[in-house]
């Protein structure tokens, strides 16, 4: 991971969110830092009958299960067997816990609430509903995933 960017603002006064931004496949996503309890390396997993296609299985995360989301698969994108070099970012989101495999963990972003723009309105692309919005940083448009879009419903997560 590299250093901490922070996009510059207009509005000195404007708040500031933290966002971990990573790769999948050759995209950015990003998501908010709060919501982030660890970042892992990559854990074979154990799969799970009648899971859906995106879930990889689960993995002990000291003694808690822990399904896994291929994010890749979840997006709706060109997903490649994991490897040793994935990483696994555990979030958690209003007491649900959950991994996403990742590609790799890039920076730790500080971006002005009003450097945020809502993703458009593209039906045909199903990735774009798990947009909360998207930003440039130093020419890269990174993406702002909105985790509870992201997050199974019918999939029991970890507390």
């Amino acid at each position: 991971m590299s250093k901490t960017e922070t996009v510059p603002s207009n509005d000195p006064n404007a708040p500031v969110l933290e966002l971990l931004s990573f790769y999948v496949g050759e995209h950015e996503y990003s998501v908010d830092i709060m919501s982030v309890r660890e970042i892992r390396g990559w854990t074979k997993t154990t799969s799970l009958p009648h899971s859906p296609h995106f879930v990889r299985g689960v993995i002990n995360l000291r003694g808690t299960v822990l399904p896994v989301v291929d994010l890749a698969l979840r997006l709706g994108l060109e997903a490649q067997e994991p490897h040793e070099r994935n990483v696994v970012v555990v979030v958690d989101l209003d007491g649900r816990t959950l991994g996403l495999r990742v590609d790799a963990v890039s920076d730790i972003l500080s971006i002005p609430t009003t450097a945020l723009q809502p993703p458009p309105q593209i039906a045909a692309d199903t990735a774009e509903t798990f947009l909360r919005a998207l930003t440039i940083v130093e020419e890269r448009m990174v993406r702002v995933l909105d985790l509870n879009a992201v997050m199974p419903s019918n999939v029991e997560v970890a507390a």
